[in-house]
């Protein structure tokens, strides 16, 4: 692809979002062509450096109007100067002012509805509805692709689910070296031998980690394990505090680790024994179980928004095809008993449930997404569309 391909994100903090953008960006330089991404910057800013991408500072997180009406005449120009031949917007403040600049300059206009953003309120709507503006819509689950039909009536041929793509070489148990764990595992402060119940997800309510600490509470007397609550707060300091408050009351304070942030989510996940997703708020897509499954960990997530297409799990699947549980959203009783499950497995049965994960996971693989946004990329510049 010899086409300059720009991509709008607030940020290149930790995320979902952020991690394709750079994804997306190694792979248009990889394959010729030139990648720009429009950002605050951030700490995978090095990253994306490094694999060849070119971050462009802007004040694109402002949600105020005055900045985001700026901001489209800055990107205009951006546009105009580095002869940008499409433009890929993955957050709503920045895609409103990448869709002005669009229009400024002629220039084709795609989006990623990567959240399930909040609806309340008409304004609100309005504001969300910039993710569903783009000449093509990428939806990174089925689950998102009817949502944003849903609440925008985007006609489903403008939709490509194009699913989240997880790099299976670099989540891969045996390309994780035994330093790396161990250094971890001496970091955590793990003892060796001890089963470990993974959650990596924003120290943040919504992603359930009350009903996590609450559901290891209900079984700590019958089962050896130490919980880790992996994740940045993000400034979350009064929630971080009610956390660590919960766990003491719980009389977990020697069975919990809530290290903060996690740079080597693979060999995390290499000295788990089950890893969780425990949101109480449906996600577009979550990564994490993807990322569990690849690594062969049995998977434990709440039922909720895409998970019935990233764990396979009765009564959708059968018991043969079980990759995981699905448990309901802050049911911490439901999920202590599928902690429970999941810890009394044998070594054969955990042999059998990592085969069939590692299986799934390859349908959700990096190199699956990068090649259908390329191709989406290319089809939407051959058809000549202006936004």
């Amino acid at each position: 692809m010899s086409k300059t391909i720009l991509q709008v994100i607030p940020q290149l903090e930790t995320g979902g979002a952020e991690r394709t953008a750079v994804d997306m960006a190694a792979a248009v330089v990889e394959t010729g062509g030139r990648a720009l991404v429009a950002s605050e910057g951030g700490r995978m800013e090095e990253e994306l450096q490094a694999k060849g991408g070119e971050v462009v500072r802007l004040p694109v997180a402002s949600k105020n109007p005055f900045v985001m009406a700026a901001n489209a005449r800055r990107l205009a120009a951006l546009i105009r100067k580095e002869k940008v031949d499409l433009v890929h917007a993955r957050s709503r403040a920045p895609a409103w002012s990448a869709l002005l600049a669009c229009r400024m300059t002629g220039v084709p206009f795609i989006t990623t509805y990567h959240g399930i953003y909040n609806q309340n309120g008409a304004v609100k709507g309005l504001y969300n509805s910039v993710m569903a503006r783009g000449t093509e819509v990428i939806a990174n689950s089925d689950f998102t692709a009817r949502i944003i039909m849903q609440r925008h009536g985007t006609p489903r041929e403008r939709i490509r689910t194009i699913y989240r793509g997880t790099d299976l070489a670099r989540f891969d148990p045996v390309a994780v070296p035994e330093a790396r764990i161990e250094a971890l595992r001496q970091a955590w402060d793990l003892p060796a031998e001890q089963p470990v119940i993974l959650n990596v997800a924003r120290i943040t309510q919504w992603k359930g980690q009350p009903t996590l600490i609450e559901a290891a509470a209900r079984f700590a007397e019958s089962k050896d394990f130490v919980l880790v609550l992996a994740g940045d707060a993000q400034g979350r300091e009064a929630y971080l505090a009610g956390l660590r408050r919960q766990v003491s009351e719980a009389g977990l304070s020697e069975r919990v680790r809530i290290p903060g942030h996690c740079d080597d989510v693979p060999a995390a996940l290499a000295l788990a024994s089950v890893a969780v997703v425990a949101s109480v708020e449906a996600e577009a897509f979550g990564r994490f179980a993807v990322e569990a499954q690849a690594m062969g960990v049995p998977a434990i997530v709440t039922d909720l928004g895409p998970s019935r297409e990233t764990v396979l799990a009765p009564p959708e699947a059968g018991e043969a095809e079980r990759t995981g549980w699905r448990v309901p959203a802050g049911d911490a009783a439901a999920l202590a008993e599928a902690l429970d499950h999941a810890l009394s497995l044998t070594h054969l049965e955990i042999d059998d449930l990592a085969r069939r994960a590692r299986s799934h996971a390859s349908r959700f693989s990096l190199d699956a997404m990068t090649r259908e946004t390329l191709a989406l990329y290319e089809e939407v510049l051959s058809r000549g569309e202006n936004t």
